[in-house]
């Protein structure tokens, strides 16, 4: 497909002229494009897929920009890309092979277009939606490759914003979606929602929203400690999961809530210039309540059932963060006995970190002190710098600002980010003031 190829752009939002296509809008359309087009020409045509969408967006920009953005821009391009999709079956129904489920419906022009008709409705982009997320979670592919699949397919993400995301070469991030496609383009066809492996991918598929939604609520990322964009797409894709019954678990919707629970501190998280406010510091007036609501909502539906995810830990210990109208308010205990029940289900360094932190404000910092010597592989924390920063608080709170400040010294030579080193030299400096030692 030459005439494809030839318009095929750098996979971002894109602008021609004066029109620009909002970066939410390209995201998801792209997304919602690419699916229904890989399942009418069948997976191992998903480059000509990616073609056809990128075409249908090249399309809209060449119209928007002499007629305007219509009132619908996403109806708008999903008709684009089918009447595209009709014309290359009919040029190349004869020389290719699309998707062999489908084909007789494609030979003939009788059942062509009702064919396409029915697979562009909402219902049934929503299903291959979900099917191409199934089929990027391939038990085949790295926890890392199937994170990158789902952004670039499903999220519309560009390698270099992938790349940027995740703390990675671009050469690196785009080998690693090539052998992910080539991978997927070896399968038979898209996940099959009816197939009886869907519990084992479904958990596949909640891990990878999981680390998608929290690289963007405190990742690595050296540009920005928080990525408002990634957590916006893991719970749109979140959502897909929570809307089908299939997929709509007790542990699903527990993810959901977990995710919205925390995206509703989000307006607080940083300040107007991009500093990093901690939880005791953050105007809870500017926490999203109608998002909370939302959460405890999903929480409460997820406590159907015998099963107990690491999910609904997470996210009970966020509503109750959620449910404080202050700091003060904070009740520490419950949070500290729910994370003994995290250490259980999910050991981690991290996580025996955040007991220790929630068991320091309970019952006072030398007992975080003592939770926090008490870890297993404490070595592994070292380039942490949330580690050094808790060592450094509670010391603070003990009186010894001049050890607290070594601890955020310490803690601002591992910082990713400029935002993190920021706010570690604004808590060096509070020792000092504790202290009174001079600068």
């Amino acid at each position: 497909m030459p005439d494809l190829r030839h318009r095929r752009r750098r996979r971002s939002a894109p602008r021609y002229g004066d029109v620009v296509v909002e970066e939410p809008l390209f995201r998801r359309e792209s997304g919602r494009m690419i699916a229904a087009l890989t399942r009418i020409f069948g997976i191992h045509n998903l480059a000509l897929a990616e073609d056809v969408a990128q075409d249908a967006f090249c399309r809209a920009l060449e119209i928007w920009r002499l007629r305007g953005v219509p009132d619908n821009p996403g109806a708008w391009l999903m008709t684009a890309a089918k009447r595209r999709a009709i014309d290359v079956l009919r040029r190349e129904r004869t020389a290719r092979r699309f998707a062999p489920d489908l084909g007789r419906l494609h030979e003939s022009e009788w059942t062509l277009v009702p064919t396409l008709d029915a697979l562009f409705e909402p219902s049934a982009i929503k299903d291959d939606q979900l099917r191409m997320m199934f089929s990027c979670c391939s038990p085949r592919l790295s926890e890392e490759a199937q994170i990158a699949l789902i952004l670039h397919l499903l999220c519309g993400f560009t390698v270099g914003e992938i790349a940027a995301a995740f703390l990675s070469g671009h050469a690196a991030i785009e080998k690693r979606i090539t052998r992910a496609k080539h991978a997927l383009a070896q399968s038979s066809g898209l996940f099959d929602l009816a197939d009886r492996d869907l519990p084992k991918r479904l958990a596949s598929v909640q891990r990878s929203l999981y680390l998608l939604f929290n690289e963007g609520y405190h990742g690595a990322s050296p540009e920005s400690s928080v990525r408002t964009e990634l957590c916006r797409e893991a719970m749109r894709l979140g959502a897909l999961l929570a809307d089908h019954p299939s997929t709509s678990t007790p542990a699903t919707l527990a993810l959901c809530a977990l995710m919205v629970l925390n995206a509703s501190r989000l307006p607080a998280r940083v300040d107007a210039v991009g500093n990093l406010n901690s939880l005791a510091d953050q105007d809870r007036s500017l926490w999203d309540r109608a998002l909370i609501a939302r959460g405890i909502e999903l929480l409460d539906r997820s406590a159907i059932g015998d099963e107990l995810s690491e999910y609904h830990i997470e996210a009970a210990i966020s509503s109750v963060h959620a449910r404080s109208y202050a700091a003060a308010e904070t009740d520490w205990k419950k949070i500290a006995s729910l994370y003994d029940l995290l250490i259980r289900a999910k050991p981690s360094p991290v996580v025996a970190l955040n007991r220790a932190i929630a068991y320091g404000h309970a019952d006072g910092p030398d007992c975080g002190l003592a939770e926090i010597a008490a870890i297993d592989d404490l070595s592994r924390l070292e380039s942490y710098p949330f580690y050094h920063a808790a060592l450094g608080e509670f010391e603070l709170r003990r009186g010894d600002g001049v050890k607290a400040r070594d601890h955020f010294e310490a803690a601002r030579k591992v910082a990713r980010n400029a935002a993190e080193r920021r706010f570690l030299t604004q808590r060096a400096e509070a020792c000092d003031a504790k202290s009174g030692a001079s600068v």
